[in-house]
């Protein structure tokens, strides 16, 4: 299986982007809070992966908290005992902490698309 971030990766400003195959997870930095609006742009575009909400209020999430948060998953899933080959993320910051807590390569897509940091969006994927 592989692994994927929402925002610059499956969603790239006002149109997807990298979309996660059959069996692939995603991992998102996004705030359980965050799950109603997340979840109507997946579906939106025909998405249904399992989603890991990071368990952080949104006003309290960062770069770095969404990285731990990324890191842990994927040391569980690994634990569990799924074959993670690869995380797709677009953010520097967490893509570090991924491949340090982890050592699982992390694809990095590098591009201007998306805020980095702490965005409300509405269900279309835009930013509110």
């Amino acid at each position: 299986m592989k692994t994927f971030d929402i925002d610059g990766v499956i969603c790239m400003g006002n149109w997807a982007g990298v979309r996660p195959g059959p069996g692939d997870v995603i991992i998102t930095g996004r705030s359980y809070e965050e799950a109603d609006e997340t979840n109507a742009f997946l579906h939106s575009n025909g998405i249904t992966n399992q989603v890991y909400y990071n368990p952080v209020k949104f006003e309290d999430k960062s770069r770095e908290s969404s990285g731990e948060h990324k890191a842990v998953i994927i040391s569980r899933l690994i634990t569990d005992g799924q074959e993670v080959l690869c995380h797709f993320e677009d953010d520097e910051v967490q893509a570090q902490i991924i491949e340090r807590k982890t050592g699982l390569p992390v694809v990095l897509l590098k591009h201007n698309l998306v805020n980095k940091e702490n965005v409300r969006r509405d269900p279309d994927g835009n930013e509110i």
